[in-house]
């Protein structure tokens, strides 16, 4: 049934996960985003938990969000979340940001990676409980464009950062919404106050861990549109990012 394919999670923007301006932050939408993925995987069997039984995990490797608004301090919201494709060695899940009238003010598109916990190396999906994960792919439109590709050519990092304890999540790596944090400190304070986030792209390329030299590398590659690049001690690409301002 389409109902079964599609989860809805609802939440509130509690005062303490929303900005100056007084709508969420990127970084707590980011992790609801998150969250919402598990919650779907596991209510179907195939999650985080129920993976590591066997030594595997879910990684994210791109996530792409679009807005036209951010809920606001108080304020009721939803999330829908579903799976639009499942390859292999990775499946693409997508997801719906609703306000409280109901009405889609955002949408995100992610890609998953099942990785051996032990060889770190990905998995075959679709030898996942006999293939059943596709059984959920649904077709609900996604109306954003898929993530695309990111490319930084300066060599002279606008901001260099040292890893800390809280930047560490379970896995012993920094936590993927950290780097959303820190690629969003790069711009003054003054930009928020005159322009929101239209778009922001993530690309997990690998790890990085605690006390590593994170190097933060950035080009306005059009108006208020920048690509960003972070590399790891002075020389491997760990993420690349792309902020669209409006």
């Amino acid at each position: 049934m389409p109902d079964n394919k599609i989860g809805t999670y609802n939440f509130v923007a509690e005062p303490f996960h929303v900005d100056f301006t007084g709508k969420l932050t990127m970084g707590v939408l980011g992790n609801h985003l998150l969250n919402c993925a598990g919650f779907h995987a596991a209510d179907r069997g195939f999650g985080i938990a129920e993976l590591n039984e066997n030594h595997y995990t879910w990684v994210l490797s791109r996530l792409a969000i679009e807005l036209e608004d951010m809920p606001r301090q108080y304020e009721p919201f939803c999330i829908e979340t579903w799976v639009e494709n499942v390859y292999r060695l990775f499946t693409d899940r997508n997801f719906a940001i609703l306000n409280k009238e109901g009405r889609a003010i955002g949408y995100a598109r992610s890609v998953w990676a099942m990785i051996s916990m032990e060889t770190r190396k990905p998995a075959d999906l679709l030898t996942l409980h006999g293939g059943s994960i596709t059984d959920y792919v649904c077709d609900k439109e996604c109306p954003i464009e898929k993530p695309g590709r990111i490319k930084v050519t300066t060599d002279m990092p606008v901001e260099v950062y040292q890893t800390r304890y809280s930047d560490i999540d379970i896995n012993g790596h920094v936590n993927s919404i950290k780097y959303i944090e820190h690629i969003l400190n790069l711009f003054p304070m003054d930009t928020f106050k005159e322009k929101s986030i239209r778009r922001f792209e993530m690309a997990y390329v690998a790890e990085s861990y605690y006390g590593d030299t994170l190097s933060f590398y950035r080009e306005e590659v059009a108006e208020n549109e920048y690509d960003i690049e972070v590399r790891k001690n002075g020389t491997e690409v760990v993420v690349r990012s792309k902020v669209v301002l409006v």
